[in-house]
C-alpha cells in the first residue's frame, strides 16, 4: 500500500458537499451549501478563508467538512473562495479584502438567504480579514464574529521575535523589497511552510500508512489534508508586505489599530459579540497569540475565549472540531438567537 499511496493511487475520489454557485468574480466566488429556506429564522453563516489557503479549508470531504458540521447545527452556511493568486495579483492588499470583496459577499449573502444579517465565522487569517471587515464597516449587518486560531498577538508566536531580533540594521526594508520582487509568497513556498510546521506528521506518514494499510477510512482522511496541502495559494504582494510590516514587524494587530497607510482600522471600535478559538498546540497561531484578543477586543459586546487542544487545521476539522469546536460555536450562537428572540418579544 504505501508504494502505491507514494505514487499517486488515491483510496477515494476527491469529494465536495452539495452546493450552489451563487456568484463568479475575481477572487470573490460565492458558493451556498443548502436550500436558502432550510434555516430561515436564524442568520446565515458566511465563513471566509484565510489567505494562501483553498477555501475547501471549510470542506475538505466527508466527516471533515465545516459546512457540513454547520449545517447539521441548523444554520445555513455561505463560503466566499478568493481563489488563486498569481504575480498579477500582487497589488491586492488587505483593504481589498475587508472593504471590497467581503463586503460584497455579505450583501450576496443576505440577498440570497433573505436574511436581514448573518454571522461570520473565519479561521487563521480568515478570522483576521472578518474582524477588520467589521471593525472598518460598523454598518455592515454582520450580527458576530468567530475567529478560530486566529493570532492578534505576532509577537506571541515564537518565531517572529527572533526574526526581528536576527535583522540587520536595514533588514526589514530588505524583507519588504524582496516581497515586493516576488509580487507575494509563491505558492510552492507556502505549501513547503505549511508541511514544515507539521513536519511530525511528515516523517510518520510512512509508518502511518503501513499501520493503517487495512484501514481505507483513515488512508482517506490521510489523503484529503495532502490534497488540501499541496494546493495552497500564494499570498498576493501588496498583502504579504503588509502581514511583514503591520502584523509581524510592528505588531500592530497586538495593539487594536492597524494602519496600512491609505487605510486605517481600529479593532477596538468592533461592537459585536466575538468568539475565539486557540491552541496550545497549535504551531501556527499560538494560544497566547489567539487569546491576546480577548484584551484588544475592548469594545465588543462580548468576547468568549474557547481553547480547545488541537493542530491549526485540527481546529476545524476532525475529531477535536467536531466534539469541541462546533458545539462551542453552536451554543455561541444559539445564545445569540436567544436573545434575540427576547428582544423581539418585549
Amino acid at each position: 500500500m504505501l508504494a502505491r499511496l507514494v505514487t499517486g493511487y488515491q483510496v477515494r475520489d476527491d469529494r465536495q458537499t452539495p452546493h450552489a454557485v451563487l456568484h463568479t468574480g475575481p477572487h470573490r466566488v460565492l458558493r451556498r451549501y443548502g436550500p436558502p429556506a432550510s434555516a430561515a429564522d436564524r442568520p446565515p453563516v458566511l465563513l471566509v478563508p484565510p489567505l494562501a489557503v483553498s477555501a475547501r479549508c471549510y470542506d475538505l470531504g466527508p466527516e471533515q467538512s465545516v459546512v457540513a458540521e454547520l449545517a447539521a447545527m441548523g444554520r445555513l452556511p455561505y463560503v466566499v473562495d478568493f481563489g488563486d493568486v498569481s504575480r498579477a495579483d500582487a497589488h491586492l492588499g488587505f483593504a481589498d479584502y475587508f472593504d471590497d470583496i467581503v463586503p460584497e459577499a455579505i450583501a450576496r449573502t443576505l440577498a440570497d438567504s433573505g436574511a436581514d444579517r448573518l454571522d461570520l465565522v473565519g479561521w487563521s487569517l480568515g478570522g483576521t480579514i472578518s474582524l477588520l471587515t467589521a471593525a472598518a464597516h460598523p454598518d455592515l449587518p454582520i450580527r458576530s464574529i468567530t475567529a478560530v486560531g486566529t493570532p492578534l498577538d505576532y509577537d506571541a508566536i515564537p518565531p517572529y521575535p527572533a526574526v526581528k531580533r536576527a535583522l540587520p540594521p536595514g533588514g526589514t526594508a530588505v524583507v519588504t523589497e524582496t516581497l515586493r520582487a516576488l509580487g507575494g509568497i509563491p505558492a510552492p513556498l507556502v505549501r513547503l511552510g505549511y508541511r514544515a510546521t507539521a513536519w511530525e506528521r511528515e516523517l510518520r506518514k510512512p509508518a502511518y500508512i503501513v499501520a493503517h494499510a487495512d484501514d481505507a477510512d483513515a488512508l482517506a482522511r490521510m489523503q484529503v489534508i495532502d490534497r488540501f496541502q499541496s494546493t495552497m495559494p500564494g499570498y498576493p504582494g501588496r498583502a504579504a508586505v503588509q502581514m511583514w510590516q503591520n502584523f509581524v514587524y510592528r505588531n500592530e494587530l497586538a495593539g487594536g489599530v492597524v494602519d496600512f497607510g491609505d487605510r486605517r482600522v481600529d479593532l477596538t471600535a468592533l461592537v459585536q459579540p466575538v468568539q475565539l478559538f486557540g491552541s496550545h498546540r497549535d504551531a501556527i497561531a499560538s494560544w497566547r497569540a489567539a487569546h491576546h484578543g480577548v484584551e484588544v477586543l475592548t469594545g465588543a459586546a462580548q468576547v468568549h475565549f474557547e481553547t480547545v487542544e488541537a493542530s491549526h487545521l485540527g481546529l476545524i476539522v476532525g475529531a477535536a472540531a467536531t466534539a469541541e469546536t462546533w458545539p462551542r460555536v453552536a451554543e455561541f450562537l444559539a445564545a445569540l438567537d436567544a436573545a434575540d428572540g427576547d428582544s423581539d418579544n418585549r
